[in-house]
């Protein structure tokens, strides 16, 4: 049952991330609009918005990778904690020191510190092997295959 709950968590937290980032990529203006920030066209203030674009999109494909193949669930679970908690601790800080954003920007706070959240419970649970050797991979053994 946990290997399910934690295909899910990585397919959902990693397409997600993957819709972000292109969006981000590909319309920012657009993207950064339905959370009411105004960007004008400022070629290099669009640049510095699409430069974190390729880590999204990177992280988005390990974590998908991770709920296919188990053997790299471990990474891609670590993985969507740090940039999840990250962004999600970075708009707290920046509340702090620079004011309240809107309501869909705190929400936006919010889901990614429950992601994080999630995906730090569902890797502080998986089994630790100190071979490299996958939780299926282990059980496979003790059964004799």
């Amino acid at each position: 049952m946990s290997r399910l709950v934690t295909r899910a968590a990585l397919g959902g937290s990693g397409a997600l991330l993957g819709l972000i980032g292109g969006a981000l990529l590909i319309a920012p203006g657009s993207f950064l609009e339905t959370n009411h920030v105004a960007v004008e066209h400022d070629p290099d203030l669009i640049s510095e918005l699409t430069a974190p674009t390729g880590f999204l999109l990177i992280s988005s494909a390990l974590m998908i990778r991770g709920a296919v193949r188990p053997r790299f669930a471990d990474l891609a679970l670590s993985t969507g904690a740090i940039v999840y908690g990250s962004y999600g601790l970075s708009r707290l800080v920046g509340m702090a020191l620079h004011g309240v954003p809107s309501t869909s920007l705190i929400a936006a706070m919010g889901i990614e510190l429950a992601l994080a959240g999630l995906l730090i419970s569902l890797r502080l649970t998986r089994p630790f092997d100190s071979s490299g050797l996958s939780p299926i991979s282990i059980e496979a053994r003790s059964h004799g295959l």
